[in-house]
């Protein structure tokens, strides 16, 4: 027991005696803290500095490039829409030259004549169907019955019939 509290009297003598502090440690500390604060004054100082410069620079550049924007904008307006007006009236001479074409060609099948079977071919055909032969992917090999074979992605052969509806073939 005595070894025990003879064990612990002089952990704590030890502790006490490197706890204590000098005078020449605490000259030294307080040096070093003050020293460090003013760099960090400094170091303020310098990067508003530095930031003040940084605005001042990037508004005068931001006015520089939009004095030439608007200089370039009121420029180039002029150049575009002459452009446009240009492409549009080119536009306008096609449709118009289409237009034309478009008249000859139905001018020319009115004065085709159908025969009756033909006709009646025309007429039992509907919307349905014409509309189901414009949706359908498949490749168009031939005729059937006077419509259109188109064969499937796994080798069928079919026609739209008038319901609009696949017909397959045998």
């Amino acid at each position: 027991m005595k070894k025990i509290a003879l064990l612990g009297l002089s952990l704590l003598f030890t502790l006490g005696s490197l706890a204590q502090e000098t005078k020449t440690t605490k000259e030294v500390k307080k040096a070093v803290t003050e020293k460090v604060e003013k760099n960090k004054k400094e170091a303020d100082k310098k990067k508003k500095d530095t930031e003040k410069k940084a605005t001042e620079v990037k508004k005068e550049t931001d006015d520089k490039v939009s004095k030439a924007k608007k200089d370039v904008k009121s420029n180039s307006a002029s150049v575009k829409g002459q452009a446009k007006s240009a492409d549009g009236k080119a536009k306008a001479e096609v449709n118009k030259a289409e237009t034309k074409t478009k008249e000859k060609a139905t001018e020319t099948k009115t004065k085709v004549k159908k025969s009756a079977a033909e006709e009646k071919e025309d007429l039992k055909e509907t919307a349905a169907s014409k509309a189901a032969e414009k949706k359908v992917k498949d490749k168009v090999t031939g005729e059937y019955k006077g419509k259109k074979v188109f064969t499937g992605p796994r080798g069928g052969k079919y026609y739209i019939n008038k319901n609009g509806n696949k017909t397959y073939i045998d």
